[in-house]
C-alpha cells in the first residue's frame, strides 16, 4: 500500500538525506493502518517535490514524552547543537489529542 503524507521542508530534506529516519505522528486512524513493508510518498508543502519511503517498523508510544526516550534525537530531526524537546510536537498535535490517539514513530527508509 502507499500512502501520501504531507511534510515542512525542513523535514522532508533531512528524511531525503537519510539523517531522519523517524517521522512522529499522532496513531490515529489513518496511521493505525500502516504496516511494515507499506510505502509512504512525502510531499515538500513549500516545494511540491516528493519522495518514496518505505516504512521499515512503527514504534507506538502512549506520549512524545516516552518517544522521544528512546531515539536519539538526529534520527527525530533535529540537529546535533538543538535540544529536543517533546513539547516541540505540541505545535501539531494537541496534549488532548495526544492522549486520545497515543502517538507512533514512523521508522522509514529511503527508496
Amino acid at each position: 500500500m502507499i500512502y501520501e503524507m504531507n511534510l515542512n521542508n525542513g523535514p522532508f530534506e533531512k528524511i531525503k538525506n537519510g539523517t531522519k529516519i523517524i517521522e512522529m505522528r499522532l496513531y490515529d486512524e489513518k496511521r493505525k493502518m500502516l504496516m511494515p513493508c507499506d510505502k509512504i510518498k512525502f510531499t515538500n508543502k513549500t516545494t511540491g517535490d516528493t519522495i518514496l519511503t518505505e516504512v521499515v517498523g512503527l514504534h507506538i508510544f502512549k506520549s512524545f514524552n516516552e518517544l522521544y526516550k528512546h531515539f536519539d534525537k538526529i534520527s527525530l530531526g533535529y540537529e546535533a547543537h538543538e535540544i529536543a524537546l517533546p513539547s516541540d510536537m505540541e505545535l501539531y498535535y494537541s496534549l488532548d489529542e495526544q492522549l486520545k490517539y497515543g502517538v507512533v514513530g514512523i521508522e522509514l527508509k529511503l527508496i
